[in-house]
């Protein structure tokens, strides 16, 4: 259906930001997308979105500071999610969106999951003819940018 992602992102947002805020974190949204509508499915599309929040928490060291924008760029809405946690080395960054790779955290055993969130990420994203790249350095933070095709 056609949503209005900025719309989409603030609940989310604001779902999301008890369990951000009771570790002492906060989230930042720079919605500035002015063309916001695209076609979406509704469910898989919070999923994805809230799978990516939810990587960024468990992979905090410390307060998490989430900046969430969206902007658009030619036919497209672009929507970055971006943290401050332990980063992802160049060498795991091709890979993470391969299913059941888990990048190897060290002794944080405390991550629980079975390495197919960024598989079924990078999934609906290429269902919806968009894409999904990432940004990131060990111990800055790690940014994931998606971007979709307008709704025509």
């Amino acid at each position: 259906i056609e949503m209005d992602i900025n719309d989409l992102i603030i609940t989310i947002s604001s779902n999301f930001a008890i369990k951000v805020e009771n570790t002492g974190g906060t989230i930042e949204t720079d919605l500035d997308a002015e063309d916001c509508y695209a076609l979406v499915d509704e469910i898989h599309f919070t999923n994805i979105i809230y799978n990516l929040m939810d990587n960024a928490l468990k992979y905090s060291k410390g307060p998490l500071t989430l900046h969430i924008r969206t902007w658009n760029e030619k036919e497209n809405l672009l929507i970055s999610i971006e943290d401050n946690g332990i980063g992802i080395k160049k060498s795991d960054q091709k890979r993470i969106f391969d299913k059941f790779y888990r990048v190897s955290t060290g002794n944080l055993h405390n991550v629980k999951g079975f390495g197919l969130g960024l598989a079924y990420v990078k999934k609906v994203v290429t269902d919806h003819k968009g894409t999904i790249r990432v940004e990131s350095e060990v111990n800055k933070g790690t940014k994931f940018i998606i971007s979709i095709p307008l709704k025509k």
